[in-house]
């Protein structure tokens, strides 16, 4: 229903009348700030009347009881990478929308890289028949590494004049620091654009500040969501700057980013919204979403209103999409949360576009996911590998060697460190050392654009035997592999090729667990439950093989990024984070990589 005529003779009373109305609730007034009584009147998918809506209710209206319950907007995610997650749009909605969050903004990198803005498109005309509303923005570039590594497709100054009139496109998504810094081409070419476009900058700046942060803000960015610490916060919100909040399965910083206000005494609560950037099923049904969130920000001492309003109208001012979402307003989407308990925040009901979609955390529709594409489903163009092609080969003399070692903590998730070990050598080739926490990682380039498969070693994992192989690993997801021996990355990795994609635990040559993602070989289809067993089957099965971490498989794929320090791997090899160049994992074995030189 887009007819504005008809929405606005509905609303003064003079065309149709209301096709829902809410009655006997308390309204949370976001924008005012209060809390009294109001009924709600919806026609179609937009909210027509607040307060008094005897004349907009008809014989055909129907009718939802909210006495004794509150009423509070849908919520939004600020930032949300949803492929990460491993569901389909479909499923996704089927995870969070009981949990209240009714908008997502997301740039669909993920399933870009893999497909091109024909497969963004797919998906956005998916989330069109969920009760989920997607925002989207374009991608600064893809993919967001430097060096570029090898992608599917590369979002390019081209795709953003062919994208920006897309109904969904709200920004310019992942304006990532070192492009700036690096006065990328693409990059400031999509920002010339952007301003034609009138669209706002949404950035990634993680640890920036001072002189850097001036520099960065010379983008024009509007909004980030990464902040390391709240002293970091704090400067990026005295810089101007709409804060974004990230509570993610692993990157947890909203009780040290919500200290700016609890310990630090900033008052602009209205220029800080929440986001989840990174979640998964499991993470998602046993903590929550967005309503977590505000159960957590409550817990510290946050007033309910302000925290709902972080959850809501905050992340849509910061978006410039408060005209569509945000509040419960003549005009807005009828997207509504009836709530028991403010200080509680467990979400009875849910209305989503203009339609009651859940109650008591279950969905109250079927959704069901449409047909995909050939091309989604055949996406891994790369042949199986071969033993060789999993060794390190060592020119030096002597039967040890020095290396270097992605190494990984529990307590920083993105923060990779290096790591210098003396390995054995054999038969011309580095071998890894599990009693040293030394493994094998490769990145096998699943494109077939080149032959690249780096081998490297990495650090902190614990595998004593072994291999764990994903081909969701953004920022490019080509496939990842960590292993303890090469036989079991070659038995991971090609089942990975033969099936087009998932994730995979392998010991003595024989599959232990299989999740298989078979939309772009980084999504399915499958509901949230069952996506949730499986997560806990595959962490459990490479805990077993001596894994220490608490999410296996998410600190395996994050190697990929290059945007955060220190040190991460692609298909290009390993990549020193701050000097933006590829090394060697071997100390005096031809110091920075030729493919480096060549980029």
């Amino acid at each position: 229903m887009s007819n504005i005529r008809e929405f606005i003779r509905a609303a003064s009373g003079t065309g149709n009348k209301a096709t829902l109305a809410i009655r006997g609730g308390r309204l949370v007034n976001v924008v005012s700030e209060e809390i009294y009584q109001a009924d709600v009147a919806i026609y179609g998918e937009r909210i027509i009347a607040v307060g008094d809506i005897s004349d907009y209710v008809g014989p055909d209206t129907k009718i939802i009881d909210a006495t004794g319950k509150y009423l509070a907007p849908g919520m939004i995610d600020g930032h949300l990478h949803v492929e990460c997650s491993k569901m389909s749009l479909t499923s996704f909605a089927k995870a969070v929308v009981p949990l209240g969050t009714t908008s997502i903004v997301t740039g669909l990198d993920q399933i870009i890289v893999v497909g091109g803005p024909a497969a963004a498109r797919e998906f956005l005309d998916e989330a069109r028949e969920t009760p989920l509303k997607v925002f989207w923005g374009a991608p600064c570039k893809t993919p967001y590494t430097m060096p570029r590594s090898t992608v599917g497709h590369y979002f390019s100054p081209a795709d953003h004049q062919a994208t920006h009139h897309w109904p969904e496109c709200v920004g310019i998504w992942e304006t990532v620091r070192e492009f700036i810094q690096e006065e990328d081409p693409d990059v400031l070419a999509a920002l010339e654009l952007a301003e034609k476009s009138r669209l706002p900058v949404l950035g990634c700046c993680p640890m920036t500040r001072g002189a850097r942060l001036n520099g960065y803000q010379q983008s024009g960015v509007r909004a980030d969501h990464e902040s390391y610490s709240p002293e970091e916060m704090l400067e990026k919100l005295r810089a101007g700057m709409h804060v974004v909040v990230r509570e993610s399965s692993i990157s947890h910083f909203l009780s040290d980013n919500l200290r700016i206000v609890t310990e630090m005494g900033v008052k602009a609560l209205r220029r800080i919204s929440f986001c989840t950037d990174d979640v998964v099923a499991s993470d998602i049904l046993k903590r929550g979403h967005l309503d977590n969130m505000v159960r957590m920000a409550i817990a510290m001492g946050i007033s309910p209103m302000a925290a709902i309003q972080m959850a809501t109208i905050n992340g849509a001012d910061a978006l410039r999409i408060d005209d569509k979402v945000g509040s419960i307003s003549p005009g807005r989407a009828a997207d509504i949360l009836l709530v028991n308990d403010l200080r509680e925040f467990r979400i009875d009901a849910v209305i989503a576009k203009g339609e009651e979609v859940a109650r008591d955390g279950r969905m109250a529709i079927e959704l069901v996911p449409p047909p995909r594409s050939a091309e989604l489903l055949t996406s891994m163009k790369v042949a199986p590998l071969e033993l060789d092609d999993l060794k390190l080969r060592y020119d030096g003399v002597g039967d040890t060697a020095a290396a270097m070692a992605i190494a990984v903590t529990p307590e920083k998730i993105f923060v990779r460190t290096r790591r210098d070990v003396t390995l054995p050598v054999k038969d011309g080739c580095v071998l890894a050392d599990p009693a040293q926490d030394i493994q094998y990682v490769t990145v096998v380039e699943r494109y077939g654009k080149t032959k690249n498969r780096p081998v490297a070693f990495t650090s902190g994992f614990g595998l004593r035997e072994g291999a764990i192989a994903s081909s969701t690993a953004p920022d490019d997801n080509n496939i990842i592999c960590i292993g303890a021996n090469p036989e079991d990355m070659l038995v991971a990795i090609n089942h990975l090729i033969a099936n087009h994609g998932g994730q995979v635990v392998v010991k003595d040559g024989k599959v232990l667990s299989f999740l298989h993602l078979p939309i772009g070989g980084i999504v399915s289809d499958i509901e949230p439950s069952d996506m949730a067993a499986l997560e806990d089957e595959l962490d459990d099965a490479a805990r077993a093989l001596g894994c220490t971490l608490p999410w296996p498989f998410m600190y395996m794929f994050v190697l990929q990024i290059t945007a955060i320090p220190e040190y991460a791997i692609t298909d290009l090899g390993v990549v020193d984070c701050v000097q933006l160049k590829v090394i060697s994992p071997l100390h005096g074995n031809g110091g920075e990589d030729e493919r480096a030189a060549a980029e």
